[in-house]
């Protein structure tokens, strides 16, 4: 008896690694002091020696129940982008810069080609925000998990000077709510998801011309990284007051998180076409509105509050990123909560 016949093939871990290197490369940043395979990862602290107060900021998460839909559809290469956007769209909205991430990927069965495929989608997700990809754990358990499933996860450590922090502490009434398009489902709200559509490869292959692509491609679509834009509003000169990632509890849940006692958030659910994919959800699983609302994005995948003195400063800067910015409401006296009207 030895390991291998236990479960665990050691050799098959030994490959994922050289198979996933030429991903981890190009995600490097000059402060990396440590190469992949070590027990540990370096990073220096050259990147934020000159802050006056530097505070490290970290987040983890994963893609919850997503990953079913990369069993049935066979596709792993975008699940690794969903894993680091959850964790970096965090860190970002108290106002860090995404310096290093770490995966751990928990498998049935090391199959390394298919563990690379994961990890390069990381990495992909480590370009888009700026991050190194220092290490990771990939964790063979036979007969905890089934063969050909896994489960990922993942680590983001960021950097901000202490008064740059994001807090929401001096919002005020008159201040915009600014909403960046989503690109779709992201990675919340899949447990509902699955019980609206039937999850076989016949239903996600098929074509919907609502959607302009099937139904697998809709729900696989990566949760979009808003790091680039963040970053381009501060470029901008612009101080975000407050900020918020949309993910499992929606708009209800996550809105009052940024907002300080006393302060109200009003946001006009016409002020942006809600797309596709939620209105057929809506009506597929007869879904009501309010809990629509309550679980999923529903197009937009960050918020933001600015003075309205920078309003057009703000979208301008977010449509130079890249991405699709809406004036979704304002800020008000009153109750902490949120209000869809």
């Amino acid at each position: 008896m030895d390991y291998k016949n236990s479960g665990v093939d050691i050799e098959a871990g030994y490959k994922s690694v050289e198979l996933m290197k030429k991903y981890v490369k190009g995600t490097m940043r000059p402060e990396v002091l440590t190469g992949l395979g070590g027990f540990s990862g370096a990073f220096s602290m050259e990147a934020f020696k000159n802050m006056e107060k530097p505070v490290l900021l970290s987040g983890t998460d994963g893609c919850g129940t997503k990953v079913k839909l990369a069993f049935l559809l066979d596709k792993h290469d975008t699940i690794g982008i969903d894993c680091v956007a959850m964790c970096v769209n965090d860190v970002v909205c108290a106002g860090a810069e995404p310096l290093f991430f770490l995966d751990y990927i928990a498998c049935g069965k090391n199959y390394p080609e298919k563990i690379a495929t994961i990890v390069s989608g990381v990495a992909e997700g480590c370009k888009q925000s700026g991050a190194a990809l220092i290490g990771g754990e990939t964790a063979e358990h036979p007969g905890l998990m089934p063969e050909d499933e896994y489960d990922l996860a993942g680590f983001a450590v960021g950097v901000v000077d202490e008064k740059d922090i994001i807090t929401g502490a001096d919002l005020k009434a008159g201040d915009v709510l600014i909403g960046m398009a989503s690109s779709g489902v992201h990675s919340n709200g899949f447990s509902l998801v699955r019980k609206i559509f039937t999850m076989d490869k016949e239903t996600l292959n098929t074509y919907h011309e609502e959607l302009g692509k099937t139904l697998g491609e809709t729900l696989l679509a990566p949760t979009r990284i808003y790091v680039k834009a963040l970053r381009s509003i501060k470029e901008a000169g612009v101080r975000v007051k407050a900020c918020s990632h949309i993910t499992g509890g929606g708009f209800y849940e996550n809105v009052p998180r940024m907002l300080p006692e006393g302060q109200h958030a009003v946001i006009k659910k016409d002020s942006y076409e809600v797309p596709p994919i939620f209105k057929m959800m809506a009506r597929e699983g007869q879904v009501e509105e309010k809990i629509m609302y309550n679980t999923f994005n529903m197009g937009i995948g960050m918020v933001l509050a600015v003075d309205a003195a920078d309003v057009q400063k703000t979208l301008e800067a977010i449509g130079a990123a890249g991405e699709t910015a809406y004036v979704l409401g304002e800020v008000k006296d009153g109750e902490k909560g949120v209000t869809l009207c």
